[in-house]
């Protein structure tokens, strides 16, 4: 195992405090925040296309109050790991390229989350509107 330094009292790092901002100004942050993600990356408009469809099918399928839960979650899942994966990818193309080239794997990781994300979306979907089709045809 490696032995990892410690710090000694001339080695530990000065803390600055950030200060204190405002609730307002924290939502108006993650507002532009949410707004950087969108704008900059096609891929969240096709989640956002297709969580438009999961909407649309739901109000057509009159699913239940539980099924309109889980498939909220799911589309919250899938849209909050893509920002997430936009968030890295900005970090990365912010990079020097030495960096970069050591750090490629994280947006692999990060597209692999929302991969991940979207397939468990797809299945909760199947799942929700297979059943209710399937109600609509034995009736």
């Amino acid at each position: 195992m490696h032995a990892w330094p410690t710090l000694t009292e001339r080695d530990e790092p000065v803390e600055t405090q950030r200060p204190r901002r405002p609730w307002s100004q924290k939502f108006r942050e993650a507002l532009r925040g949410l707004k950087f993600g969108v704008r900059g990356h096609s891929s969240f408009f096709v989640h956002f296309f297709c969580a438009a469809l999961v909407i649309a099918a739901a109000i057509q399928l009159q699913c239940s109050v539980e099924e309109w839960c889980l498939l909220l979650l799911s589309i919250g899942f899938v849209l909050t790991a893509e920002l997430i994966n936009s968030a890295i990818e900005t970090l990365h193309r912010g990079l020097d390229p030495d960096t970069r080239e050591r750090t490629w794997k994280a947006l692999d990781i990060a597209a692999g989350a929302v991969l991940f994300a979207s397939i468990t979306a797809a299945l909760v979907g199947a799942i929700i509107f297979g059943s209710r089709l399937i109600e609509l045809v034995n009736v």
